[in-house]
């Protein structure tokens, strides 16, 4: 268990390193205010308009970084602060967010497929873990039998969970790039606006690759634990 709480605070100290950055680039390019004067609002029905979806709403939800697509109700959720402000920052979350909203229309398969597993990862990825360890705690009290089996079945659902954060990847770094290429083709942004619109995406990008690291690293880590203990 050591080398587990060590793999998960060296994870949690790169998270915490990426998720600092990104947090003071979003504070820098939040004073990079817009020459145009949109707000994130419209910016992001602009963008909606100019790929020729009309049945999706852009709103306001309360909160900082809450801001996300939601396909079941087709709404582009922008937080108070993207949603009414005008700079580079806001730009770029906006942009991204109608870029799932593209997917969405396109039938973008990675979306598609992340979207099938929502309903599965939702109930299984909290409990995966504690199933595991129940499993081997079984097995080591009652030999290796059932004890095996049920800890197969958690890992089962913490590889959903993995494979979910790894499909996550494309879906993310395509919606930047949908938006990037937007704000770049129809002229939206400054040279200046645009370079910081582009490196707040890349850092958030970074995020979804840290999480799916230590989503694969973890998996890996108590496979060896159950698989070890059969052998």
């Amino acid at each position: 268990m050591i080398g587990y709480y060590i793999l998960l605070g060296g994870i949690a100290l790169i998270s915490w390193l990426v998720s600092s950055t990104l947090k003071r680039k979003f504070e820098t390019y939040s004073k990079v205010h817009l020459r145009n004067g949109m707000s994130g609002k419209e910016i992001a029905e602009k963008m909606l308009a100019d790929h020729g979806i009309t049945d999706v709403e852009v709103i306001s939800t309360p909160g900082q970084l809450t801001d996300h697509y939601n396909p079941k109700n087709k709404t582009v959720n922008l937080s108070e602060a993207v949603y009414n402000q005008r700079n580079a920052a806001s730009a770029a979350v906006a942009a991204h967010e109608c870029g799932h909203a593209v997917q969405h229309a396109k039938a973008y398969e990675w979306l598609t497929m992340r979207s099938a597993l929502v309903p599965i990862v939702s109930v299984t990825s909290g409990m995966a873990q504690w199933i595991i360890i129940g499993g081997l705690i079984l097995g080591a009290a009652a030999g290796v039998g059932l004890g095996f089996y049920v800890a197969i079945a958690g890992l089962l659902m913490m590889g959903f969970a993995t494979l979910f954060s790894f499909i996550t990847l494309p879906v993310e770094y395509d919606a930047s790039n949908r938006a990037l290429a937007w704000l770049k083709n129809r002229h939206m942004l400054s040279p200046e606006e645009y370079a910081g619109s582009e490196d707040a995406l890349k850092w958030a990008a970074r995020t979804y690759l840290v999480a799916a690291i230590g989503a694969l690293a973890s998996l890996v880590y108590w496979a060896f634990q159950v698989l070890g203990n059969r052998s």
